[in-house]
């Protein structure tokens, strides 16, 4: 167990209504940026960051907020009871944002395992932790993949069955019902968030948009899967973190919020678009052979939101997709170091002196 930045305690107490909150997976792409959103924004948090820092946690995506003294950070793994029940009696956890998740559709099909003992056990276990601490909120950050594949039209609302077709997606939905449950047999107060597909500064080269970018930059094929035309809701990574912190501040117990930008594009559209702003050639572009069993289409109805919590997404995609290749350009060294795996060095050079 490696604990780091217990000093930071001290601060506890000096704000009334100091929330001490437990972020999970966040030195991950969507939890590292709701960190340092909330870190760069409000002096009335003490984040715990819990990370086990496998292949996607990064601890560079959080070098504006290392040295804050309202922000700890602790390696560990959520499905550690010991280790997690420490945390909620040390720090003090009277919140939790679990975004801790196994979470790339194409390892999950060539291995699923470690997505249900870290998706389910792991919730389960924080679940259980903040039941015995009596926590005031407690959100869980899914996904619109529970919901399984759309046609030509209609969106996902809350009420949509769920309908997982991905080892991932029914790990996700399987957290989703058990957090619901403890909160209808036990009153704890859960909510829960199912977003469309994120992107934006920081993302893990492994998913879509980061991966063509950086292909892209380097001359190397770009692998599409299919005919391409598989259509995904995109949102940008800002867009989601308020969204969350709004669901966090003030959603109703035991309800499901859905968060999408209605910014529907195909998987070939994205590409040619990335490869256009780099002026590169489209011959760049490789049709494969399709993921198994890969969904056709996503698209949600976030009228919930938007009507009861009066959140809107902000960005438009041409404007922010054009941000997040321009953010690749700009940290070069970034993305050289996580395509490397030096980046996993950072940890014992920052923390384990």
């Amino acid at each position: 167990m490696i604990i780091i930045g217990e000093s930071h305690l001290t601060l506890i107490g000096n704000y009334k209504q100091m929330k001490n909150v437990l972020v999970t997976g966040g030195a991950g792409f969507i939890g590292s940026n709701f960190t340092n959103h909330i870190l760069s924004s409000r002096e009335d948090v003490f984040i715990v960051n819990l990370d086990k820092l496998t292949y996607a946690g990064n601890l560079e995506n959080l070098k504006e907020s290392e040295h804050r003294r309202n922000y700890t950070f602790i390696k560990g793994d959520i499905c550690n009871h010991e280790l997690v029940d420490y945390i909620f009696s040390k720090h003090r956890i009277n919140h939790v944002i679990n975004f801790a998740a196994e979470s790339h559709v194409d390892r999950s099909i060539l291995g699923s395992e470690v997505f249900f003992q870290t998706n389910v056990i792991g919730t389960n276990v924080l679940l259980e932790a903040s039941r015995r601490y009596e926590v005031e909120r407690f959100v869980q950050i899914s996904t619109d993949e529970v919901y399984g594949s759309l046609g030509a039209e209609g969106l996902f609302t809350e009420r949509t069955p769920l309908s997982p077709n991905s080892p991932y997606a029914s790990s996700k939905a399987s957290a989703d019902m058990m957090a619901l449950a403890f909160q209808h047999t036990y009153g704890l107060p859960v909510v829960v968030t199912r977003c469309s597909n994120n992107y934006g500064p920081f993302q893990f080269p492994e998913k879509l948009i980061p991966l063509m970018i950086i292909n892209a930059l380097s001359n190397k094929k770009l692998p599409v899967y299919g005919d391409g035309l598989n259509v995904r809701d995109w949102i940008y990574v800002t867009d989601h973190n308020k969204a969350a912190e709004l669901v966090w501040e003030k959603g109703k117990m035991g309800e499901i919020y859905n968060v999408g930008a209605k910014q529907e594009m195909t998987n070939i559209e994205i590409v040619k678009l990335i490869l256009s702003y780099l002026n590169k050639s489209e011959d760049l572009i490789e049709f494969v052979k399709d993921r198994p069993g890969h969904d056709r289409r996503y698209a949600i109805d976030a009228t919930k939101i938007n009507t009861e919590l009066g959140w809107k997404p902000l960005q438009k995609f041409e404007e922010a997709i054009a941000k997040t290749i321009d953010w690749y350009l700009a940290n070069k060294l970034w993305w050289e170091r996580v395509i490397s795996g030096e980046y996993q060095e950072y940890y014992e050079i920052q923390y384990e002196k």
